[in-house]
């Protein structure tokens, strides 16, 4: 079996200027999860897709390979990630000229998850026969009993239940997908459009390991945490 990694990190981030290249205890953000990637040791090849190059020279620095500049038309807010993803699978196949039976795409964004993480849902992945697995943690709100929507002008819940419900205890489980890790079968990645389908698993990851950063108060604490938790990460 000959799995393909991809690390997706654009230049025009907006709420964070260059986020890739936001440095964490003298380390760029991008540095985290490539380090990861190769740590895990499961990898034939690990590449990265950007639209930049000085992101490009940082990601090979580290340790990734990269040699295309993704589109611009794959570079902008409102491109769907499957897209981005299925793009440098293509490359890469092209570039290996070698067909990748699986790709695991690991998001930047995501720096505390640990190699044991990417193992363990991989593992799952292969046991599971699913065709795409993600990652997600346990929902700290939940629309069934404290999350409301505007309708209207009207104030209701998000979703509604035949029963009353009164205690988020009590309430449907739900997750957050936590935007760490997506892996996809090839027929699957190249051939959907949707990330969820009826052979889609998840693997739950705890909260402290599923900070996805979007804006600087994530940044913030996740700096935070790996300043103070090195214990807890010492993997990264």
């Amino acid at each position: 079996m000959k799995i393909l990694c991809t690390i997706c990190a654009r230049s025009g981030s907006k709420e964070i200027k260059n986020k890739a290249l936001k440095k964490i205890l003298n380390r760029p953000l991008m540095a985290y999860t490539i380090r990861q990637a190769i740590k895990a040791k499961i990898f034939d090849k690990i590449i990265i897709s950007t639209d930049s190059k000085k992101i490009q020279k940082i990601g090979k620095y580290y340790g990734a390979e990269s040699w295309f500049l993704r589109p611009k038309n794959l570079a902008t807010d409102n491109v769907p990630k499957l897209k981005v993803i299925k793009h440098a699978h293509e490359e890469a196949e092209k570039f290996f000229s070698k067909k990748f039976d699986v790709c695991v795409d690991l998001d930047i964004t995501s720096p505390l998850r640990l190699v044991a993480d990417i193992k363990n849902a991989f593992k799952k992945f292969q046991v599971s026969e699913c065709d795409n697995l993600f990652s997600v943690t346990k929902a700290n709100k939940n629309p069934y009993f404290n999350v409301i929507e505007l309708n209207n002008k009207k104030i209701q819940i998000v979703k509604k239940s035949k029963n009353k419900i009164f205690s988020r205890q009590v309430a449907p489980k739900v997750y957050d997908m936590n935007a760490s890790i997506y892996i996809f079968k090839r027929d699957f990645l190249l051939k959907k459009n949707d990330i969820i389908n009826k052979k889609t698993k998840i693997f739950i990851m705890p909260r402290e390991r599923s900070i996805d950063i979007d804006d600087r108060f994530d940044l913030y604490l996740v700096k935070y945490l790996l300043k103070n938790e090195k214990k807890l990460f010492r993997q990264i």
